[in-house]
């Protein structure tokens, strides 16, 4: 199915307010689902469906250092049904959206007791709300790396390396787009002011920046996949050991994808030469059969051209 690429912010004046409390940035992702999702139902005007989304909660803004919260998400163009069923968007209202948006996110920060009624009420009432809300070109199921694209696009980093520069007076200059006011396309900082900047953008432990809503939650799939079996036959339920298309092209494009992620490739040899996948072994008895057979390898037989641990079970002899 089509996905499209969606983004979320907000106004200045609730950036603080994130900042200091990271664990509104949750609520934050849940209001941006629950925008789409209430929009959506109120297009095909049906409460039991459900688009897939995968939300990142990014908090830099283009100066890399700067600290503002803000959503990025791929979402399927269209909704699953409780069956199964993918219904494609008839139309799309980025500005329906956006108001949705908005008001959810002003009431929950509101019942949160982390917004006064009075300057909830003066957010509403600007012209100007400062909460924008984009959506992209629809990306079709062919377009696989452009999907791709848009997916590192979301989880990239805050800057990038080489965008940081250490002068010869200890101070680090730093890459910018550049500013709409001045035009000015570099950032000084002094040093501490840049640790204090870079590590502001650190989450907290345990929070996840990438989450997925709808269709595409884990309890969805996992119930989607329970109907399944119980509908289908006995003579065509799905084995355990049987994995779907989507599974064997992951197991197909592992090795591509951590020579993207790591830039090293796992099918090098040490050698030299360029290794065959003979087969996937995925039960968890016959891997470890393989480790301890391994291991045993390397105790009894070590390469003498090698440093290596002291002997593995050996015990030195009594005098």
């Amino acid at each position: 199915m089509p996905h499209r690429h969606w983004a979320f912010s907000i106004p200045r004046a609730l950036r603080g307010l994130f900042e200091r409390e990271r664990k509104l940035l949750g609520l934050l992702s849940r209001t941006g689902y629950e925008a789409i999702r209430k929009s959506f139902q109120g297009l095909f005007e049906r409460n039991d469906v459900r688009p897939g989304c995968v939300m990142s909660i990014q908090t830099f803004g283009a100066y890399g250092a700067n600290f503002n919260p803000h959503l990025h998400a791929i979402v399927s163009d269209g909704v699953f049904t409780p069956e199964g069923e993918f219904l494609p968007l008839p139309s799309l209202d980025t500005a329906a959206v956006g108001e949705l948006f908005r008001r959810l996110l002003l009431a929950r920060l509101h019942q949160a007791e982390r917004l006064s009624e009075r300057f909830r009420d003066q957010l509403l009432s600007w012209v100007h709300p400062g909460f924008s809300v984009f959506a992209g070109p629809a990306i079709e199921p062919t377009a696989v790396e452009s999907l791709e694209s848009q997916a590192r696009y979301i989880t990239r980093p805050a800057l990038a390396m080489d965008a940081l520069e250490k002068r010869d007076d200890g101070s680090l200059a730093m890459q910018t787009p550049p500013d709409p006011r001045t035009g000015a396309v570099m950032l000084v900082f002094d040093p501490l002011e840049w640790i204090h900047r870079i590590t502001a953008l650190i989450p907290d432990p345990g929070q996840h920046n990438q989450r997925y809503y709808g269709a595409y939650s884990n309890r969805a799939r996992v119930r989607a996949q329970a109907l399944q079996d119980l509908a289908a036959p006995p003579a065509q339920a799905r084995p355990a050991n049987q994995d779907s298309d989507f599974a064997k092209e992951a197991r197909r494009t592992w090795a591509r994808l951590l020579r993207k992620i790591f830039e090293v490739d796992p099918l090098l040899c040490r050698c030299g030469a360029r290794m065959k996948i003979v087969s996937i072994i995925t039960d968890p008895r016959i891997v470890d059969r393989i480790l301890r057979h391994r291991e045993s390898e390397r105790c009894q037989a070590p390469d003498p051209f090698e440093s290596r641990a002291p002997p593995c079970n050996t015990a030195l002899p009594l005098p």
